[in-house]
């Protein structure tokens, strides 16, 4: 059954399975929960087992899976645990990610391999082990949460930059070489959301961001998982390998 066909027939996200990194907090909690209340079965991946206290609280749509994204095995752990609690694997959202808020001459050569192992590595990894099974599946989606620092260039996050313009340029590539398998490849880029990365800022760093957007003020979790929700649903069906900021304008 399409994609398509298999939503219409059962809610804007029913038939969908689903893996969502980054779960157990901030963006990708909301996007976890916002998947189940629109009919999705979700595994919630991360590191933190908090994500498991979740996953409780939603219920037999949802299953918790211990995941660093930038193990192999364990992304093949959490793809197995799809197939084995909903029996398929339609889509991805990749939402897992470290923010290190340094300048270039401030970042250490450890720092700046944990950013790309987390932010570029495990978007790499993820769609790796998650194409064959959503291209079994008859198609899906993929979507992949960069940021808006992957749209300009910024100072003081240097290695957060670094990574997430590597996102940008994969969730293209493989918009291209998916598309064939029936899996659509698109990128959210957040600007400043209310989650407690964000927080790590310097002091009035975020209030500097939020006087330059048009809109004047941050973005909620849930309005980047509303974008997500659209990605993946089948309304979003002629849609591969865009860029949509989620950002209050600042992209403009």
């Amino acid at each position: 059954m399409s994609e398509g066909v298999e939503s219409a027939s059962n809610g804007r996200l029913g038939g969908t399975v689903a893996i969502v990194t980054g779960a157990a907090s901030g963006m990708g909690a909301a996007i976890a929960r916002k998947f189940v209340e629109a009919g999705a079965s979700v595994v919630l991946a991360d590191r933190n087992p908090a994500g498991e206290r979740l996953a409780a609280e939603l219920g037999a749509a949802a299953r918790f899976q211990l995941l660093d994204v930038a193990s192999e095995s364990q992304w093949d752990d959490a793809c197995s645990t799809a197939l084995a609690a909903f029996g398929k694997l339609t889509a991805l959202v990749n939402c897992a990610g470290i923010f290190i808020p340094l300048p270039m001459l401030e970042t250490d050569r450890e720092q700046f391999a944990r950013s790309v192992d987390v932010n570029q590595l495990g978007v790499f990894l993820g769609m790796k082990a998650a194409a064959p099974l959503i291209a079994d599946a008859g198609g899906g989606s993929i979507v992949n949460i960069s940021s808006g620092v992957a749209l300009r260039g910024i100072a003081g996050m240097f290695a957060y930059s670094a990574s997430k313009w590597a996102v940008r340029g994969m969730t293209r590539c493989a918009a291209l070489e998916l598309a064939k398998h029936g899996i659509r490849v698109n990128g959210i880029y957040p600007g400043a959301i209310d989650t407690p990365m964000i927080q790590l800022n310097p002091a009035g760093f975020n209030d500097a961001i939020v006087a330059t957007m048009p809109l004047a003020r941050m973005g909620t979790p849930d309005e980047i998982a509303d974008a997500v929700t659209f990605l993946t649903s089948a309304e979003a069906a002629y849609i591969t390998g865009a860029e949509l900021p989620v950002d209050g304008g600042g992209a403009i």
